[in-house]
């Protein structure tokens, strides 16, 4: 059956086999997207060595795909409930696959880099849109929230395996079979998308709203600009200069003219939450660390340690692991306690792998690496959940979608400010540090370390009265 169907029909047209169908079939790209991004970091070595990409290159491997996806994210939803969720969800698809085909055969790294932003553009059409479509066909609260669940372990579980398949695709073939793997895996997934999975559209849509994505855009791309190739061209340079001050007023132009649209992509009357604010600084601030962390990780490892692609992956597994066991923990706890609880630890848990790793050096301890990448991975198992329940705690019914979503570009933003911020500080030092990358790398992980102390302070003020009454008075604001 593949006729369109309205959300209140969805429980009467589709038994339960079926849904859990519809719920392995989306699950799909989100395991795709885990390990090629998580892939594409153990691949950056290899990338530099064959493509002779500079350092700045391989911070837009990483950040092409991440700013068009923080870009992309709400229009890409917007899309899936006015055109149809299926549809939009098969193109995403496609333009995925063929994404990952044209990086597979970048001769260069601008080729390389713009394949790269192409499979982002298919990727921005993937997540918020298989959502939507979960939503749509698990009615049912319990079920729904089951599935949800089950959604977010199947994000674990391709951290946990994307370094190791990243890793052994590497070691046994090349650098390009990370992105040859996405190409059958898209292939299944639309052709079962296109045979069991109804169409559905929202029964209302939301305008589109051009100028505030395009002001987004041009901040993102402004800013990550100026903070990667700053060392290359100077930092007082005015190209530089040029790129903070047109951030700089593409955000102030962007908070003046969603005040005034109808419709805003980014409503700025969710900010007077002090919850749905913590939650957006949490994002930005725990995948900032996550960003760096995978950035600088896999190049210490193979270029400073000398691992291969594959030991480099089984290094970092456990931190995936510990990734994995607690993020189902996390979503325990926010539902016993409040998201207060698992942010405090997950903030603390970070700081302590950033002091750990602050002594960094060539020769630092294996067991010790080991102790240092699984606090990490307490620290973000725990963090993911409470984010989402922070962006829609109070929000009236209505709006929280929009909320959760606004949090899901929060949390790539915060991916491509960590690849461009933490290795450009890294690569600043190299000089100082005589080449020792990881002596450079050392106040990049002081970074790391504040940004949990942060966290944790954001753990402390979204639980207070404070945050419980904000929440009140911008749910009295829409209603």
């Amino acid at each position: 059956m593949t006729r369109s169907v309205s959300g209140e029909q969805v429980d009467e047209a589709i038994g339960h086999d079926r849904r859990y169908l519809i719920l392995t079939i989306c699950a799909l790209s989100l395991l795709i997207v885990g390990i090629d991004s998580t892939g594409v970091n153990l691949a950056l070595p290899d990338i530099s060595r064959e493509l002779g990409a500079t350092d700045a290159q391989l911070q837009w491997v990483v950040d092409a795909y991440t700013l068009v996806l923080a870009a992309g994210l709400m229009l890409g939803g917007s899309m899936g409930d006015r055109f149809g969720r299926r549809r939009v969800f098969q193109i995403g698809l496609t333009m995925f696959g063929l994404g990952s085909l044209l990086c597979s055969l970048a001769p260069n790294p601008e080729l390389l880099i713009a394949s790269r932003a192409a499979q982002a553009v298919g990727g921005c059409m993937l997540n918020p849109v298989a959502m939507a479509i979960i939503t749509n066909t698990f009615r049912e609260p319990g079920e729904r929230a089951k599935a949800i669940g089950i959604w977010g372990a199947v994000f674990g579980v391709s951290m946990a395996l994307g370094p190791v398949v990243g890793g052994a695709l590497i070691a046994a073939i090349d650098w390009r079979a990370i992105f040859w793997l996405n190409i059958p895996i898209v292939v299944i997934a639309t052709s079962l998308t296109a045979k069991f999975v109804p169409e559905s559209r929202a029964d209302r849509v939301r305008r589109f709203d051009p100028a505030g994505q395009l002001l987004v855009i041009v901040f993102l791309a402004t800013l990550v600009f100026a903070i990667i190739e700053g060392r290359r061209l100077g930092w007082t340079s005015p190209a530089i200069v040029g790129c903070f001050a047109v951030a700089a007023v593409s955000l102030l132009a962007l908070v003046l003219v969603e005040s005034r649209v109808r419709e805003p992509l980014i409503d700025p009357r969710f900010f007077r939450s002090v919850t749905f604010s913590g939650a957006v600084v949490s994002a930005v601030l725990a995948f900032c660390a996550m960003g760096g962390f995978l950035f600088l990780t896999s190049v210490y490892l193979q270029n400073s340690r000398g691992l291969s692609a594959l030991h480099a992956g089984l290094m970092t597994l456990p931190m995936a692991l510990v990734m994995a066991v607690c993020a189902p923990i996390s979503g325990r706890l926010v539902a016993a306690r409040g998201a207060r609880l698992p942010t405090l630890i997950g903030g603390l848990a970070t700081a302590v792998a950033g002091l750990l790793l602050v002594g960094l050096a060539a020769d630092t301890a294996w067991a010790y690496l080991i102790v240092a990448y699984m606090f990490f991975g307490l620290g973000a198992g725990l963090l993911n959940a409470p984010i989402t329940n922070s962006a829609v705690a109070g929000m009236p019914r209505s709006q929280a979608g929009v909320a959760a979503a606004i949090a899901s570009t929060s949390r790539q933003v915060g991916t491509s400010l960590g690849v461009a911020i933490l290795p450009a500080v890294t690569y600043a030092g190299l000089d100082a540090a005589h080449g020792d990358f990881a002596v450079a790398s050392r106040p990049a992980w002081a970074i790391t370390a504040a940004i949990g102390l942060i966290l944790a302070v954001v753990a402390l003020v979204i639980g207070s009265a404070w945050a419980v009454r904000s929440q009140g008075r911008v749910a009295d604001l829409f209603d």
